[in-house]
């Protein structure tokens, strides 16, 4: 997997958690925090603060283990504004 495929699965998906990350793309969550931090420095994703939400809203994951990151690219015409 390169930078460019997690890019597009975030911005096609807007926001993801990195465990679910890992589990689309087969990698170690170690591997992708790298490649996240790439687009952070990009300003293309920005990682949500602890205890956000996600969107499934199950309540079956602590949510002090959820790493968000979100899409933010503000070259984006579709981007959601902050």
């Amino acid at each position: 997997m390169i930078v460019s495929e997690l890019a597009r699965y975030l911005r096609a998906n807007r926001r993801a958690a990195v465990r679910d990350l890992a589990y689309r793309f087969d990698t170690e969550p170690e591997a992708l925090r790298g490649m996240l931090d790439i687009l952070e420095r990009k300003g293309r994703i920005r990682k949500l603060p602890a205890y956000t939400p996600c969107a499934g809203g199950c309540s079956h994951c602590d949510p002090s283990t959820i790493e968000l990151y979100e899409w933010v690219d503000a070259t984006d015409p579709v981007a959601p504004t902050v």
